[in-house]
């Protein structure tokens, strides 16, 4: 029982389409595609672990807690990484402020915590700048302002 069907005038449907990336691989949808989402800019991880070591030095100073441990203890940290926190307070002055305006965008942080804890380890804050100069040249990170170790993200 086949049923032949004439051939009747065509009609044209015309639609946008565009690419959607999923898991499962690339997919066609009908319409405009999403316009890109503004550019996410917050303070880098560094920058939030110095403010951390500073409320936790003034904390230890101002006797609120009896010893690093004890804050260790409140904060529900390692007192390893409360060290490693505290540590980040020995840089010299101008890192810190370079430090402290930071800003991670769409989620890329400018530099690692590790590397900062390496310069803070150096002998004096003259060597400090020294490091801190040539990660600048390293890293996406260029130095801008009056300050001497200001700094700007390169995207």
């Amino acid at each position: 029982m086949s049923t032949s069907v004439a051939p009747t005038q065509g009609h044209i449907v015309s639609a946008r389409f565009h690419r959607v990336h999923r898991r499962a691989g690339v997919k066609l949808r009908e319409g405009q595609p999403r316009p890109p989402l503004a550019e996410s800019r917050r303070p880098s991880h560094v920058a939030r672990m110095l403010a951390l070591a500073h409320h936790v030095e003034a904390a230890i100073c101002r006797r609120q807690v009896q010893s690093a441990a004890d804050m260790a203890c409140q904060l529900e940290f390692t007192r390893a990484r409360v060290t490693q926190l505290l540590d980040l307070v020995l840089l010299a002055p101008d890192i810190q402020e370079a430090v402290l305006f930071l800003d991670a965008v769409d989620g890329v942080e400018p530099l690692s915590e590790r590397r900062l804890r390496a310069i803070a380890h150096a002998e004096n804050w003259g060597v400090q700048r020294e490091k801190w100069r040539a990660l600048v040249d390293s890293c996406r990170i260029k130095p801008c302002g009056n300050s001497e170790a200001g700094v700007a993200l390169e995207f």
